[in-house]
């Protein structure tokens, strides 16, 4: 596809790039991967659960609206560039409109006196059709994660750019590679490589040292965003472009491999690709193969996000410093709900102490903890001016120190995401061609029913003696890499040698997770063994809340709790250590 390579080289290797991991990530990326080296196709993924709501937030103002404006400011400065040199745009950038961005994209490159061909997938948007599909009411947005052959076909036809919905984020990467290679629905172990490949892009610089457990063993000042050479069939090399910063090692793909996945099986709309299939060696500095990847038949459903507004929510936060903290802490609890007026009283408050306060501190905000109150309503009143009031009355009557992080604001609205799912069929897959033929693309042709549904429990290995152990931080001898799926927590934990995988396998059971992060205690949790990646996924069930629009936790997408896990100390072999 690209004009960097000569065509015996074109149809041996499809060099896919990726320049965005998320809606507001490096804005000067699309550049530097369009000028850094030979490319083919560049990616941007633009989406998240969040996003999701913001533009609909947008669409609400302005039904033009929905889309990702950075993106046309970006194609803004770079659309001649990557005209120039052969390189396929891929973006799902169109969010919960990507019609009008298709327009707005022709509109732009008129304006420069450039003719781009431009397609479109659309179809995901299931909002106009959720009665019919027995969605519940009240929803912002409702989206299906359609796959990668609606971009496929866009492309056949001679796009030279491709703006999707709600895709899923590996099909911005799977659909070139279906197009170029020529794959088919029955392709299945070609497709899950790709979609591997793309999981391992999507999220930009996690994957070449980026939010990365050891970043001291790299420079990650100014990570370069991640390529990957995809072969017909499906393997792939993970690299980056030469002379940008950050690495590429098994390390770093493992972590991004292990980001928000589940168990072995990792589902989607094309391919159900098997993650404790995948193999991954150094093949050169900066290097790492990606292969022997093996696919399934994907599910006969389609997942769905839903968006709705929760309600209201506003916090304050209390600075409590010196001594008598817990003392302090409890003063003004009793205070602030006393002077609650009853009938004004939110519908849940959450109270949260961080002893960040050090004993003797040699300045006032090292001696210093913060008590942070959240509060929830339907109403915005009993969240603003009601949260205000009290806060307010309490100054000259409360603890000695008296002080807060900011005054109360009025109070801000929370959106909540929850998973639907809904048979591949009732989708209207579609590719709108740059010529305006629209055409319908149909779900996988071969579903089958996946363990997860049967309820499959992965089985972990019994523990082995250790030997002489020494108390310290988990962190000294495991990565590991933490994020969100709706309300669950996803935790990828990883071994970087066999000892360390023996020891781990057998001693991280769910049991000592529970005990060396609490705050999971009472909740659900899944272990999944992945030996090819010497590491364990587990899936926390409900930490999250109704997910990160909702602000449920001081970490609303979990994604520091993997560091937390790091810096727990637990008794590890003095031999790993």
């Amino acid at each position: 596809m690209g004009s960097e390579a000569g065509a015996g080289d074109r149809a041996a290797v499809l060099r896919v790039g990726n320049a965005s991991g998320f809606y507001g990530d490096r804005f000067s990326a699309m550049r530097e991967m369009l000028t850094g080296g030979p490319l083919d196709v560049l990616t941007g993924d633009y989406l998240a659960e969040l996003t999701m709501l913001i533009l609909a937030r947008d669409r609400l103002k302005d039904p033009s609206l929905g889309y990702a404006k950075t993106f046309l400011r970006q194609l803004e400065e770079c659309l001649g560039l990557a005209l120039e040199r052969g390189v396929r745009i891929v973006v799902n950038a169109g969010g919960l409109n990507p019609a009008r961005l298709a327009d707005a994209v022709r509109e732009l490159a008129k304006s420069q006196g450039l003719d781009p061909a431009v397609g479109h997938v659309e179809g995901d948007d299931l909002l106009p059709r959720s009665k019919e599909l027995g969605l519940p009411g009240g929803l912002l947005a409702a989206n299906a994660y359609l796959g990668a052959f609606g971009i496929a076909e866009c492309l056949r036809a001679g796009a030279d750019v491709v703006v999707t919905g709600r895709v899923t984020d590996a099909a911005l990467v799977a659909g070139p590679a279906i197009a170029h290679f020529g794959w088919g629905a029955g392709d299945l172990d070609a497709l899950a490589g790709a979609v591997v490949a793309g999981h391992v892009l999507e999220c930009g610089a996690q994957a070449t040292g980026g939010n990365y457990a050891f970043f001291r063993e790299h420079d990650v000042t100014r990570p370069g965003f991640p390529l990957a050479e995809l072969h017909a069939d499906g393997s792939s090399v993970v690299t980056k472009h030469p002379g940008t910063g950050g690495a590429v090692t098994v390390g770093t793909v493992t972590a991004q491999l292990l980001y928000e996945t589940g168990g072995p099986r990792y589902l989607g709309p094309d391919v159900t690709a098997r993650l404790d299939t995948v193999r991954l060696t150094e093949d050169g500095p900066d290097r790492v193969r990606i292969d022997g990847v093996r696919g399934e038949a994907p599910p006969a459903t389609l997942k769905a996000g839903l968006n709705r507004l929760g309600g209201h929510r506003n916090e304050v936060v209390f600075v409590l410093t010196g001594l008598d903290i817990e003392a302090k802490a409890a003063l003004v609890r009793r205070q602030f709900e006393d002077g609650l007026a009853p009938d004004r009283r939110p519908a849940e408050l959450r109270w949260a102490l961080a002893r960040t306060d050090h004993a003797d501190a040699a300045t006032e905000e090292a001696a210093s903890a913060l008590l942070r109150l959240t509060a929830r309503d339907g109403d915005p009143a009993r969240v603003g001016r009601e949260l205000g009031r009290v806060a307010v009355e309490m100054g000259l009557a409360g603890y000695p120190g008296f002080h807060l992080t900011a005054p109360p604001g009025p109070g801000a609205p929370y959106g909540v995401f929850e998973a639907a799912y809904l048979a591949a069929g009732e989708v209207e897959h579609t590719a709108v061609l740059p010529d305006g033929r629209r055409v319908a693309v149909p779900p996988a042709p071969v579903t089958a029913t996946t363990p997860e549904e049967q309820g499959e429990e992965e089985q972990g290995e019994e523990r082995i003696d250790p030997g002489p152990t020494r108390r310290a931080p988990l962190g000294l001898v495991a990565g590991a890499r933490s994020g969100d799926k709706g309300g669950d927590a996803n935790l990828g934990v990883w071994a970087r040698d066999e000892p360390g995988w023996r020891w781990l396998c057998g001693t991280l059971t769910t049991e000592l997770l529970r005990e060396l992060l609490p705050e999971t205690a009472e909740l659900p949790i899944t272990r999944h063994v992945l030996p090819n990646l010497r590491a364990l996924n587990f899936t926390i069930t409900g930490l999250l809340g109704e997910g990160v629009a909702a602000q449920h936790r001081f970490d609303p997408q979990a994604k520091a709790l993997g560091e937390w896990l790091r810096s727990r100390r637990l008794d590890i072999p003095e031999a790993l250590l």
